[in-house]
């Protein structure tokens, strides 16, 4: 069995935000789908900027829990350009036992809560 890699369950975590993201009603100026590459997601929404930055992680790891330091240093850049910073961490987990790994065949359950805005 293939377990889910690093920038698979990245791309998880992309497509459930980018599908937020377009329920929700954003527009979106620019995508950056590299997991080491931050805002992931540059949008406008009633003409406000946004910069989001998404994380997936597997269970047990908390997905609402950044890097603190990637946090300030995308914080300065929406502030260099005027944007509102908001966090979208996903997690993941095998659907029919969390304790199981995570692999491409499985189905998985998704926990996220939505945006959170850093102010």
């Amino acid at each position: 069995m293939n377990n889910l890699t690093h920038h698979e369950i990245h791309h998880l975590a992309m497509k459930e935000v980018g599908d937020h993201l377009e329920a929700e009603g954003y527009e979106f100026l620019a995508v950056n789908s590299q997991p080491k590459r931050s805002p992931q997601f540059v949008c406008v929404k009633e003409k406000k900027l946004y910069f989001v930055l998404v994380q997936g992680t597997l269970y047990p790891k908390a997905p609402k829990k950044f890097d603190p330091e990637l946090i300030e240093k995308v914080k300065e850049h929406a502030a260099k350009n005027n944007a509102q910073l908001v966090l979208a961490g996903v997690g993941f987990a095998h659907a029919e036992n969390y304790e199981l790994p995570l692999t491409k065949k499985d189905p998985y359950a998704v926990n996220f809560q939505g945006l959170e805005a850093i102010h």
